[in-house]
């Protein structure tokens, strides 16, 4: 057996050995060099929430420096956080280093509070010297839209930070008029790259949002310092139900350009009382949490003109039957206002009517009925009944006299079904019997049960 040669072995480790250090030294370059800490995986290899986890402390550690007002908004890591310890506790196991942060999607989102921050450029570069790529949404400040202006200049709506394919969703919310928080729409202009983000996973952005502001706590989360809303199961709930329609300042202007506005001191002094009564009714409403939109005439002066009907003389709102509570009557009582009548009954057309000065506030109770809903409406002198008929519809946010509130989102579908397809045209003589496009006789009520179902006061 021939010898072997002690200067051949001795080279070929030595090869062998400076391959093996040549890899080390590509890999440390590569992966654990860069701004960290990085944590692998048991197989050595980054996974997509380590990818997660380094992108957003990254990111967060620039949006220190630089000051921003951010919270998390991240609808998947705010449900993490909200579940109970136990769930937490058993997640722990699996992601040691990462129990929130990463959720598994390509996407984490932030909310920014706008007024709150002066737009710096500086932090958009810094970002970009750290890796990162930018893309920047802009539209229109609905707040400097009325019906004398209807341009606005353009305002960030939304910024989507990219790094190792992980985007970071910064959603700009903004003060509005009606003391809520409001952010815009994600709309992608032709010139941009469809591709830079998964824009069907954002968590905003499909349509405009509003929200009331959230109370704030600074935490340690996946060993990061970030801002969460204190009540996390609120604020999921508001986005979820965060849908806002913009006044059509544009067609109302149309509209007032025919028909004129009412500026008598009689119209002035009528707008100011339903502005009050409707926040009263707001405030109320809210203290027994029960939902409501505005309805019929209310709805049709916002739809129609952003304003309120001068000559109807009346605010008239909504309430589904599911929400109804039997301390409805007392509360609006303990807020100052009269009952001025109560028809029906809470499982058929319960209508209530209160008074506030010399205007009305009329509640309509509505009921579900397949694939439509109804409301009930009573004749006091005959006892005969009626039904308005709507198609089904959800509700979305609006703003009227510097309030938020609800509307359907369907709001054509909902004023037509009202008032016809003429809804545009004023109609100063309405009958509420037989005017409405969507009205049906419902039968009588029994005479003998009069004294409880038609109350007038």
């Amino acid at each position: 057996m021939p010898r072997v040669n002690r200067t051949t072995v001795l080279t070929l480790l030595i090869i062998s050995s400076s391959v093996f250090l040549l890899f080390q030294l590509y890999y440390y370059r590569k992966y654990v060099s860069k701004p960290g800490p990085y944590i692998l995986s048991r197989d050595g290899y980054l996974t997509a929430n380590d990818i997660q986890w380094q992108s957003t402390k990254k990111f967060l550690g620039v949006a220190r420096h630089f000051g921003l007002p951010l919270f998390l908004a991240d609808t998947a890591a705010l449900t993490l956080l909200s579940q109970d310890s136990l769930r937490q506790r058993d997640r722990l196991v699996h992601e040691p280093h990462c129990s929130f942060l990463c959720t598994g999607r390509p996407v984490t989102s932030f909310a920014l509070h706008a007024n709150l921050w002066k737009y710096e450029p500086g932090f958009l570069l810094a970002a970009e010297q750290k890796g990162f790529e930018l893309l920047e949404l802009r539209g229109r400040d609905p707040r400097l839209a009325s019906l004398d202006n209807l341009s606005g200049e353009e305002i960030p709506l939304h910024f989507l930070f990219r790094l190792h394919g992980h985007v970071i969703q910064v959603v700009f919310l903004y003060e509005r008029s009606g003391n809520y928080l409001w952010h815009g729409e994600l709309r992608l202009k032709a010139h941009v790259d469809r591709s830079f983000a998964p824009f069907k996973l954002l968590d905003y952005g499909r349509h405009p949002g509003s929200y009331d502001r959230p109370e704030l706590v600074l935490t340690v989360v996946d060993g990061i310092d970030v801002r969460i809303p204190r009540n996390i199961s609120r604020f999921l709930s508001e986005q979820r139900q965060a849908r806002f329609l913009e006044c059509r300042y544009h067609d109302a202007r149309n509209f007032l350009q025919l028909y004129p506005d009412d500026v008598s001191s009689d119209a002035v002094d009528f707008r100011r009382k339903v502005k009050s009564l409707l926040h009263l009714a707001s405030r109320t409403l809210a203290k027994l949490d029960i939902p409501f939109w505005l309805s019929s005439g209310t709805c049709l002066g916002w739809f129609r003109q952003c304003s309120v009907i001068s000559y109807s003389r009346d605010v008239d709102i909504g309430i589904f039957i599911g929400d109804f509570r039997s301390d409805i009557v007392s509360a609006f009582k303990s807020a100052g206002l009269s009952l001025k009548h109560k028809f029906g009954k809470v499982d058929d057309s319960l209508e209530l009517s209160f008074l506030s000065e010399d205007v009305k506030l009329d509640i309509f109770f509505f009921y579900d009925n397949g694939d439509v809903v109804w409301n009930g409406g009573t004749q006091a002198k005959s006892g005969k009944k009626f039904k308005y008929i709507f198609p089904r519809f959800s509700l979305c946010w609006a703003e009227l006299l510097e309030l938020k509130v609800r509307v359907p989102c369907d709001t054509l579908d909902y004023v037509t079904a009202n008032y016809g397809v003429t809804w545009s045209v004023p109609v100063r003589n309405w009958d509420w019997k037989s005017s409405p496009s969507n009205v049906q006789r419902n039968g009588e009520w029994p005479r003998g049960e009069w004294a409880e179902l038609i109350q007038v006061y």
